[in-house]
């Protein structure tokens, strides 16, 4: 029989990392299973002695009274005969009860040493490791949701041939094919009927029919069943008269709900025990109000226990019942010491488990739900979250607080006292190991021992501010500010302050906000009024963000890795906490950020690898070679760099493909054709900023004007950008402006190197030099690959200007029209980004465009009427050509930023042949940057500035960048 713990004791958990043996065949356990069978027998009877005898003892002190009574009269005849007689049966009854009392006290006497010497050898064997072994378990609501869950269970018991069982059961909760939730189908019945809302009636027959449905189902036409049924339809009948009295008052009290919402344990505790009998066990139900007696905290939100009462108590129900093999107790409710029904509060069922567990003398507990465990962080926010093998009490407590579905805060309370393990497992996944939590010295093989262990929040918050100058130095000030906010019974969630003590600020529930300002406003007034206090106010709509780890006091670095991960992800902390203790750090954050931010610092401290959420806006030819060459890179990436790429979304001009998930880069174009739907660039950045992944970018590769109009609002969404397109950055200086600062002012990054030179590192090395304060004095480049092999190839031979533009149309290096090219206009972009750069203030319009498409052909209706014509004009590009061959010089088509005059211009210029620039084949580009260290020999930069392959490579070199920053492995 399961015993409880004597009253002052404690017991250290048993080995729980391996299963209980089978003991049933050990003599030593039998032997001690008699002795203690013995023991409660003979402590009943010395009980029932002991009332007998002083049921004895007060009949002998009413005759004693009576006698006294008599002895006055007779003494008015003493001397007499019958006075002598009298007085000689008064001595002899005297002589009597002093006999009876004598024997009594030498039965006690053998009571309690026959207990002395029971408990002598119970401890003997326990340390031995020989005492049998009681398991205890408990299982919630979604266990027990219907009968077939209920079966479950019991066949789980009955299969366990380990020693005896205690299981606490919750109230029904729902499923697919019961979806009444008990508990909560009686709150609501309770309310309704205090509003005098008469479907409470309704909601009691569909709570009568669940169960008679449950019990049919589980029990089959059976004594079992009438019994049960019998028992449910009298609670109905009790529960219909009181919620009746409820709606005829008009109100409800706390008493008269506690009494109701309790029954869905008692019922679900007696169908799992009638299931069990049936299956063959010997299976008692208990009822925990006989047992547990628990008085309310002074904030009434829990109880306390009452360990001695509830030791009695339990002394009592295991006299009165015998030695079950199996005890099904009902969770949740209990009695006052008034012997009131009552309930441990919501999410009170794990408690039961582990008061239970404590007055028992348990090894161990199994909380059984329908999760694998703990989470490092909550799994539906967080997909990378990871089951924890164990967990500290503190750490458990920790998490629980800052509300991670753990187990409630005081649920451990019973388990740190008496050292108990609890394991948390999932019912529905019996394979999964599941989360132990113990104290540090019984941690289960194979679990992390160091460092953070998980990561919670607290949503919907405000941010309570009390500032001024006269505070300074003031005593009593935080003791005033604090004693204001509990008269106002308001709970103050974390508390900050700066050491110059000018501000105390506070978080609390935010539907507490506004009372607890006007509760400090009327406190403060005085001092409000005289400038003492500056502000009292409330920052709603904020959200608290835990991070556990009972070790991080032993690692250096772990603040500085969760502030930085907050500010990569753009995420501002509006207040810090931490105790001394270090078993958790917390960072008060805007509500709007909870769910990015809570990946951001788990991605963190979790990650295998950084994940960055790719969208991609242009998948057509440069876009598509992006994709490959990060298809070809994604194990290296992986396995060596820890880099986790996901393309999460796609646009085109007319349609989009969105994806939780990242896609498949094998089969991207036909998803795409087949699963695109019309375009919203809204929808799409709303799409990655919600993601799970905690880092995204943008990668804009196309060269239209609607992206780059959307890069601000991007960036101010929490996504980073990087794009070869040359529109924003060549266009309104006042919007190019504003991107920049607000770069600067943020972690959110703007990569765009592919802008100038394709995969040429042209910005990054003008950025260093400036950076490191080099004079940038020229700029001077062939920023145009079309025009770079046009001016190589033309005057090589004997081939026309034209001849030339037409060869260079068909081999693909100019535009569908080559004006675009031969205008001049995107190298005149070019010149603007890099005098911008370089910290010139310019617009396009300034840079003066020597255009190389004649007047006359500049409106033409088509490219093939511009091609037709241009042959007209050949003699002036031959004629130029040949002075400049005449001279030993060379055309080229150049870009020029020159920051000693303030300017730019796009030209063609006439080089010296032994020049670099006259050095170039095919298309490539080149740039020479004329400054302050790099006067004499400019600074020369060469290769290949366009074509899919080199521009692709430029993004994906600037999405490497980006991943460096955000902290991957390099």
């Amino acid at each position: 029989m399961p015993r409880h713990r004597p009253a002052g004791t404690v017991q250290a958990g048993g080995d729980f990392q391996t299963p209980p043996p089978d003991d049933k065949g050990n003599p030593d356990v039998q032997d001690a299973l008699i002795n203690m069978i013995k023991f409660e027998i003979g402590k009943k009877q010395v009980e029932e002695y002991v009332e007998e005898s002083g049921d004895r003892l007060k009949e002998l002190a009413d005759e004693a009274k009576e006698e006294m009574e008599r002895l006055a009269e007779l003494t008015k005849m003493r001397g007499d005969v019958a006075f002598d007689s009298a007085l000689a049966d008064i001595n002899k009854e005297a002589d009597e009860f002093t006999e009876q009392l004598r024997k009594s006290r030498e039965e006690q006497a053998a009571k309690d040493a026959e207990f002395n010497e029971w408990e002598v050898d119970m401890n003997a064997t326990r340390s031995e490791g020989q005492f049998f072994k009681n398991l205890y378990h408990k299982f919630g609501g979604t266990c027990v949701a219907n009968a077939e869950r209920i079966e479950n269970i019991a066949k789980y018991l009955m299969a366990d041939s380990c020693g005896s069982k205690v299981v606490v059961v919750s109230a029904m909760g729902s499923s697919p094919s019961s979806p009444v939730k008990v508990t909560d189908l009686l709150i609501n019945m309770v309310n309704k009927a205090a509003r005098q809302d008469e479907g409470f009636l309704l909601d009691l027959a569909a709570l009568q029919e669940k169960h008679v449905d449950t019990a049919r189902l589980l029990l089959g036409d059976s004594k079992d069943l009438n019994d049960f049924v019998a028992k449910l339809l009298d609670d109905i009948s009790n529960l219909k008269a009181m919620l009746h009295a409820i709606s005829i008052a008009g109100m409800s009290t706390d008493a008269f709900e506690e009494f109701v919402v309790g029954h869905g344990e008692l019922w679900c505790a007696q169908l799992t025990a009638a299931k069990c009998r049936q299956m063959g066990a010997n299976a008692k139900f208990m009822d925990t109000r006989d047992v547990l007696v628990v008085t309310p905290t002074s904030d009434g939100n829990s109880v306390d226990v009452q360990y001695d009462m509830s030791n009695k108590k339990l002394d009592m129900w295991t006299s009165l019942h015998g030695v079950p093999n199996i005890i099904i107790a009902t969770g949740f409710i209990a009695k006052n010491p008034a012997g009131q029904a009552t309930t441990l509060k919501r999410n009170g069922s794990d408690y039961s488990a582990t008061i239970i567990g404590a007055l028992f003398q348990a090894g161990h507990i199994s909380i059984w739900t329908d999760v694998d465990g703990v989470y490092s962080a909550d799994p539906r926010k967080v997909s990378e979250a990871i089951c924890l093998r164990h967990l500290s009490y503190h750490e458990a407590w920790e998490l629980s607080y800052f509300g991670a579905n753990v187990l409630h805060p005081r649920t451990t309370l019973p388990a740190m006292k008496y050292g108990i393990p609890i394991t948390i497992r999932n019912f529905f996944n019996l394979s999964a190991a599941g989360t132990v939590i113990s104290d540090g010295q019984s941690v289960p093989i194979g679990a992390d021992t160091v460092g953070v262990k998980g990561f919670a929040t607290i949503e919907n918050v405000s941010l309570i501010n009390v500032e001024g100058t006269g505070m300074v130095g003031v005593p009593g000030t935080a003791a005033t500010i604090f004693s204001t906010i509990r008269d106002a019974n308001i709970n103050a969630i974390m508390i900050s302050q700066a050491s110059s003590e000018h501000s105390v600020c506070f978080a609390v529930k935010g539907n507490d906000s506004e009372r607890a300002v006007a509760s400090l406003r009327k406190r403060f007034s005085d001092a409000i009024s005289s400038g003492r206090i500056s502000a009292v106010e409330a920052i709603d709509d904020c959200c608290i963000l835990a991070v556990v780890g009972q070790q991080m006091a032993s690692r250096r670095g772990v603040a500085a890795t969760l502030f930085d991960a907050l500010a990569k992800a753009n995420i501002n902390v509006r207040a810090i906490a931490q105790g001394s203790s270090e078993f958790n750090i917390t960072a008060l954050i805007d509500q709007k950020d909870a769910e990015r931010a809570l990946r951001a610092v788990h991605g963190r401290f979790y990650r295998n690898a950084l994940p960055i959420g790719v969208g991609l806006v242009g998948p057509g030819l440069i876009g598509a070679t992006f994709l490959q060459q990060i298809q070809d890179q994604l194990d290296k990436l992986q396995n060596e760099y820890k880099l986790d790429i996901r393309v999460l979304g796609l646009v085109s001009s007319k349609k989009m493909l969105l994806s939780d998930e990242p896609l498949d880069l094998s089969t991207w174009q036909e998803d795409f054709a087949s699963k695109g739907e019309p375009v919203d660039l809204d929808r799409f950045a709303a799409h990655l900023s919600a993601n799970h992944v905690p880092n995204t970018v943008i990668v804009d590769c196309t060269a239209a004007e609607e992206p780059p109009a959307k890069y601000l609002d991007w960036m101010r969404r929490g996504i980073h950008v990087i794009t070869p397109n040359k529109k924003l950055n060549s266009g309104s200086l006042a919007r190019y402006q504003e991107l920049k600062q607000h770069q600067r002012t943020s972690y959110i990054h703007y990569f765009y190197e592919g802008t100038v030179g394709a995969g040429l590192p042209v910005l990054g090395t003008l950025q260093h030099l400036v950076g490191t304060g080099d004079k940038v004095e020229k700029i001077e480049g062939i920023f145009s690959g079309t025009l770079s092999y046009i001016f190589n190839t033309f005057g090589s031979d004997t081939r026309s200007f034209s001849e030339v533009v037409g060869e260079a149309r068909a081999a693909g290096y100019t535009e569908p029209d080559p004006r675009d090219d031969l205008a001049g206009v995107d190298v005149a972009r070019k010149v603007t980004i890099l005098a911008r750069e370089a910290g010139m203030s310019i617009e396009l319009e300034d840079v003066p465009i020597e255009s190389l498409v004649p007047e006359p052909l500049q409106g033409c209706a088509t490219a093939e009427e511009y091609m037709s014509r241009l042959p007209e004009f050949d003699g002036d590009m031959g004629k130029m050509l040949a002075e400049a061959d005449a001279a030993g010089e060379c055309l080229r088509y150049v870009g020029v930023v020159d920051m000693v005059n303030k300017k730019g211009s796009v030209e063609l210029r006439r080089y010296p042949k032994d020049h670099a620039f006259a050095q170039l084949t095919g298309s490539d580009n080149i740039i020479a940057f004329t400054t302050g260290r790099y006067k004499a020999q400019p600074l020369i930069i060469r290769g290949p500035g366009a074509g899919a392959e080199v521009t692709a490579g430029g993004v994906f070199s600037d999405l490497l960048r980006l991943a460096a920053y955000l902290g991957a492995a390099s």
